[in-house]
């Protein structure tokens, strides 16, 4: 079968054969239909982010799939039936405490590997097998965009921790803001622009562009950050009750602090090189005790994550779906899926269709 992958020889997504595989007991063989390209596929390409199966000479890539189930192999879910898998798993099929309770998206390292990602191939293959515990049924009606749902649940799940830190007292959000406009922060805008007064959205983009123009159709504000850095938005628009980044920009994590109102929340989701800079961290101290701020990194999510992305995904408007996903290639051109282009917001590696 065809999969794409990266080799320990090349930095570039490759086209390979392997063998297709067979399910273990507990597992259902799936065939792919769509596999989304994100910014992680692009950092574990450069060698920045993740990691090879043990002893493998190449690591099957893509992380957030859809797919039919092809064999359901006794594991009580049904031929025919479209699925979004999850991505981490059990290191070597063993288990830990963190996988026991439904939460592995909480393991810390070593106690996981994420499919595509690290240690694990992934899901950009013809076929792919995963536990049935693993596999969340999409409706066929959004089968076309179901590897949406992973990201999705990555906000799903960044909200809901977030959130959390506020339920202690009565918090009356107003203004959230997005800082980052590639799919992950335009999917997460229109999530937001359901429940808060004021968005707003952070990127680096000249008018006229594609995401841009996303911002403004979805109700957003759009702030470019060279004009506008983040610790000036109280200034320059006010101050946020909620902000959720996802640059991997290490400087928008200070920022963030200053840019919160009282009793705010920022959630950091964007994975940055190491950077060493200067900040004023007495200041930076000060800003969280004196006005209650929170601010809380997440990574991953889980089961229940996706399955709330799964409603989620039904509920985003045709139009925005239409505009999000600008490439769709085959396994032949997958190089057009990693290009990074002023147009390209987000790229399919497209298998099969139901």
């Amino acid at each position: 079968m065809k999969v794409i992958g990266v080799t320990r020889d090349d930095d570039g997504p490759q086209l390979l054969e392997r063998e297709r595989p067979s399910p273990d007991p507990g597992e259902a063989l799936v065939r792919t239909l769509r596999v989304g390209v994100d910014g992680t596929d692009h950092e574990v390409l450069n060698g920045s982010h993740g990691g090879f199966p043990d002893g493998a000479d190449h690591m099957v890539l893509g992380h957030e799939a859809v797919g039919v189930v092809e064999e359901p192999n006794g594991t009580g879910l049904e031929a025919g039936q479209v699925v979004a898998p999850t991505v981490r798993r059990k290191p070597d099929g063993e288990t830990n405490e963190y996988f026991r309770r439904g939460e592995p998206d909480m393991a810390p390292d070593g106690e996981y590997t994420e499919r595509g990602i690290v240690g694990d191939h992934g899901f950009m293959a013809e076929y792919f097998t995963s536990p049935a515990d693993f596999l969340v049924p999409v409706p066929e009606s959004v089968a076309e965009y179901g590897f949406l749902v992973e990201p999705l649940s990555i906000t799903e799940k960044a909200n809901e921790h977030a959130y959390a830190t506020r339920e202690p007292f009565d918090w009356r959000p107003e203004s959230a803001c997005v800082l980052g406009n590639g799919s992950l922060g335009l999917l997460t805008l229109w999530m937001l622009e359901q429940e808060y007064d004021r968005t707003y959205c952070v990127g680096r983009r000249d008018r006229p562009d594609p995401t841009v123009d996303i911002i403004d159709e979805i109700g957003g504000t759009y702030v470019d950050s060279r004009e506008t850095p983040v610790d000036e938005l109280p200034e320059a628009h006010e101050a946020m009750d909620y902000i959720y980044e996802a640059t991997g920009f290490a400087p928008h994590a200070f920022q963030t602090v200053k840019a919160l109102d009282q009793n705010g929340v920022g959630v950091l989701l964007g994975i940055p090189e190491p950077w060493e800079f200067e900040v004023d961290g007495g200041s930076l101290h000060n800003e969280i005790v004196l006005h209650n701020k929170c601010l809380i990194g997440t990574v991953n999510s889980h089961v229940s994550h996706f399955e709330d992305a799964v409603e989620t995904l039904q509920e985003l408007p045709d139009w925005l779906l239409d505009d999000l996903v600008t490439t769709v290639t085959d396994p032949e051109h997958v190089e057009a899926a990693f290009e990074d282009g002023d147009d390209q917001i987000k790229a399919v590696v497209e298998f099969d269709s139901l």
